[in-house]
């Protein structure tokens, strides 16, 4: 991965540390290849959300092809993905995308296209022996490395070439932040975008099914009280941390509490009918007549204990 650079159309700001949907650029693209055997960053070191192996380009600043010959000096592996530090939307299926694209083909590289059909090559997989090749004629060609652009390397490989105009998106200008800022805030966006921000924040490697526990919310919520909804998906996470924290463990403990918020929700509704049914009336045994145990008001003041409809006594000898 590629994070040097001097950002100039960013006013020379830390571009792979700006945040975006409250993840550090960087951070974002090193989730997406999370599958990774190892992860080589070319630039100086910093904090990062997972472990990954430095390299630095030399001299520094020395551009996009040093870098990468600097890269492929720490990794062994026969494929390697090549990324930038500043694709706020790449996702782990696009690098699954490129690594079978590369497989299917038998290609040297596999690159991503962006919305106009330009080649990205920091978006791409390519065969480790191919790029060492390139890299060594052109160091030979020119001396060196430095100041090389892209194109002279990708220009000497047999690409296969993935579109994909989101994936591709990368942040060179302010206007760019603002744009992957807006996106990601979006109705279908966000809150993918908000679990992924809290595992990295929480340090949680876990794929859960969110779907299971929105719907264990959303039962809590209207079978129980509402505020039962956040605090029944706390006790399913503690409970599922408890059983191992595996995915088949939140989806059991999520399974058990939905459960039991329905049984909550199915005697709640038979209590309304019942106090529909009853309608207020005194609680009658099966025989109809008034509950023994059930109160009844004595009479005041040596009055009849009588209904405010009851008819008179009219009888022809009632006094």
């Amino acid at each position: 991965m590629l994070a040097g650079g001097g950002a100039r159309r960013l006013g020379g700001a830390d571009k792979p540390g700006v945040r975006v949907g409250g993840r550090a650029l960087l951070d974002r693209v090193l989730g997406a290849c999370a599958d990774a055997g190892a992860t080589v960053v070319v630039a100086g070191p910093r904090p990062t959300a997972r472990p990954v192996r430095w390299a630095r380009e030399d001299p520094p600043g020395a551009g996009p092809v040093a870098a990468l010959g600097a890269g492929l000096r720490r990794t062994t592996a026969d494929t390697v993905v090549v990324l930038s530090a500043d694709l706020p939307f790449l996702a782990a299926d696009t690098v699954r995308r490129l690594l079978a694209a590369l497989d299917g083909q038998g290609a040297e590289g596999a690159l991503l296209t962006d919305a106009d059909g330009r080649d990205q090559p920091l978006v791409a997989a390519y065969r480790t022996s191919a790029l060492r090749r390139e890299l060594a004629a052109l160091g030979e060609e020119n001396g060196g490395l430095t100041g090389l652009p892209l194109r002279r390397l990708t220009a000497g490989l047999d690409l296969t070439r993935v579109p994909d105009p989101v994936a591709s998106f990368d942040c060179d200008t302010w206007d760019d932040i603002a744009t992957a800022r807006a996106r990601i805030r979006e109705h279908g966006n966000v809150l993918d975008e908000w679990i992924s921000a809290v595992k990295d924040e929480l340090g949680i490697d876990l794929d859960v099914d969110t779907g299971a526990l929105l719907d264990l919310a959303r039962d809590a919520a209207h079978g129980v009280a509402r505020p039962a909804a956040p605090l029944t998906t706390f006790l399913v996470g503690y409970a599922a941390g408890r059983a191992g924290g595996t995915p088949e463990a939140v989806a059991e403990a999520a399974r058990k509490a939905t459960a039991l918020a329905i049984r909550w929700a199915d005697e709640t509704g038979e209590a309304d009918k019942t106090a529909e049914k009853t309608d207020g009336k005194p609680d009658l045994k099966p025989d109809g007549k008034p509950d023994g145990n059930a109160p009844v008001a004595a009479p005041a003041d040596g009055q009849s204990d009588v209904t405010p409809d009851a008819t008179p006594d009219i009888r022809p000898d009632a006094g």
